[in-house]
C-alpha cells in the first residue's frame, strides 16, 4: 500500500491535558488522575477501501504518546452504536484471519480498525462518513507475548541483503512436484514503494518470464506507475503493453468468494499463455504467499514442502528461519500459513499436516469458477516432465 501524506495535527493543551484532534478528544496516559486510562474520544474515521477497513483520523505516534502500547487489549465504539470490545492493538496483523484488530502497520498514514484478512469493516458495521470512533484501553499488555513473538521488521536498503534475489524476494517455486524455473514469485516488479521493482525487473528479465499474475494491482494503479517520470523498469512495461500482464488486485480476504474467484482467473491465465510465469503482489508475501501454496498443493506437493517454500520469504526478509527462530517461525505458521491451506481445505476437522492437499485445492478452483479440463491443463502444466508422463493429469 502506498504512504499517503499526513494531515497536519493541531495539538491543542489544556490545563487537564486533554488533546483535540481533528474535532475529536483523547484523555493522555499522563492525565492528572493517576488511575485514568488512555481514551481516544470521537474521532473522525476514513474508509479504506483496498483492503477493507477504517482508518482513526490520528497518526500512530500522536495515538501512542496518548499512552497507548502494541500488545494492549483495547475497546473500540462508534458513534452509531457499534462496539468492539477487548481488540488486541499491534503493529501488524497479528491475528488469525477473520478476527478484528487496531493495527499500527508501519508506513499506514493512521492507526486502523479492520477484520483481518476478512470482510469490510465498513460495512459490517454499517457506518459512514459522519460516524466517529472512540478507542479505550481495556487491559494493558494483555497481547503482548504475541505482539513481542510477531514484531519482526525488514529495511528497504538493498545493502541489508546477501543478493538481488533475497532483497526481491525472488526465486522459483521450490517444490519436487512442480517444474523447476517455470513459476516465480517476487515482491512488485513496478510498485516501487519499497525500492525492489528495478531488481525485480531485471531478475524477470533474465529468467525470461513470458506472463505475470499481478495479484496487487488495477489498471489504474499500473498506468500511475508507467507515468512516473523515474519509472525505469522497461521489461515490465514491455510485457504489460503487449498484453502479457494480467492485474487482479486481490485484498486478502482469502475466504471470500471474490478472492476464490480472482485466484481462479489468475491460474486460468497461466493455462492460455506461455510461461515462464511470475506471481506478485506488493512484497510477495502474503497474497503471492497463497496463490503459490494453492499451485503447490494443486500439484501434489506434501505440507511440508509448501511450509519450507512459504517461509523462504520470512528469512529473505526477516532473517526468520526454523534453525536460528523456530519460536517465531513455528508462530508464522500457526498463524499465517496454515489459515490459508485451511481455507482451501474448507473443513477445520481434517489433519492438514497429514492431508492430501490436491483434491482440496481443485476443488477450491472449481468452485471459483475454472473447468475440469482447465484444471487438468494446469496441472500438466506445471507438473515436471517426468511427472507428467507417468500419471494422468
Amino acid at each position: 500500500m502506498k504512504k499517503l501524506s499526513l494531515r497536519v495535527l493541531t495539538v491543542l493543551l489544556s490545563i487537564g491535558l486533554t488533546v483535540s484532534v481533528f474535532g475529536g478528544c483523547a484523555d493522555r496516559a499522563d492525565h492528572a488522575d493517576p488511575s485514568a486510562k488512555p481514551t481516544a474520544s470521537d474521532f473522525a474515521i476514513i474508509h479504506e477501501t483496498e483492503f477493507g477497513g477504517i482508518y482513526i483520523e490520528t497518526a500512530i505516534d500522536d495515538f501512542n504518546a496518548l499512552g497507548f502500547a502494541y500488545g494492549d487489549s483495547v475497546d473500540v465504539s462508534f458513534s452509531n452504536g457499534y462496539r468492539m470490545p477487548d481488540l488486541p492493538y499491534y503493529n501488524g496483523y497479528y491475528t488469525q484471519t477473520g478476527e478484528p484488530l487496531v493495527v499500527a502497520y508501519p508506513g499506514y498514514p493512521y492507526v486502523k480498525v479492520c477484520i483481518n484478512n476478512g470482510d469490510d469493516l465498513w460495512k459490517i458495521a454499517a457506518i459512514d462518513e459522519n460516524t466517529t470512533v472512540t478507542v479505550s484501553l481495556n487491559e494493558q499488555g494483555k497481547y503482548r507475548d504475541l505482539q513481542n513473538a510477531r514484531d519482526i521488521h525488514y529495511t528497504d536498503e538493498r545493502n541489508d541483503y546477501e543478493s538481488d534475489g533475497i532483497f526481491a524476494n525472488f526465486r522459483s517455486i521450490g517444490v519436487s512436484t512442480m517444474k523447476e524455473n517455470f513459476v516465480y514469485r517476487s515482491a512488485s516488479p513496478c510498485d516501487n514503494q519499497h525500492n525492489r521493482a528495478s531488481f525485480v525487473n531485471k531478475l524477470i528479465e533474465q529468467a525470461g518470464v513470458k506472463y505475470i499474475v499481478n495479484l496487487a494491482d488495477n489498471e489504474e494503479k499500473i498506468q500511475g506507475y508507467l507515468s512516473d517520470e523515474n519509472f525505469e523498469c522497461d521489461y515490465f512495461r514491455s510485457l504489460y503493453e503487449n498484453g502479457n500482464v494480467l492485474a487482479l488486485a486481490m485484498n486478502m480476504n482469502f475466504g471470500s468468494d471474490e478472492f476464490r474467484r480472482k485466484a481462479a482467473r489468475g491460474l486460468t491465465a497461466m493455462t492460455e499463455h506461455d510461461g515462464p510465469f511470475l506471481v506478485h503482489c506488493t512484497e510477495g508475501k502474503d497474497r503471492t504467499g497463497f496463490l503459490c501454496m494453492l499451485l503447490e498443493a494443486l500439484s501434489g506437493a506434501e505440507y511440508r514442502e509448501i511450509v519450507n517454500d512459504y517461509m523462504i520469504t520470512y528469512d529473505n526478509y526477516y532473517g526468520i528461519n526454523e534453525k536460528d527462530e523456530k519460536e517465531k517461525y513455528d508462530i508464522i505458521v500457526e498463524n499465517v500459513l496454515d489459515p490459508m491451506i485451511r481455507s482451501i481445505v474448507g473443513d477445520d476437522s481434517v489433519d492438514i499436516t497429514a492431508a492430501d492437499l490436491s483434491g482440496y485445492a481443485g476443488d477450491y478452483l472449481l468452485s471459483g469458477g475454472m473447468s475440469a479440463e482447465q484444471i487438468s491443463a494446469l496441472k500438466a502444466a506445471i507438473r515436471p516432465a517426468a511427472e507428467n508422463s507417468g500419471a494422468a493429469a
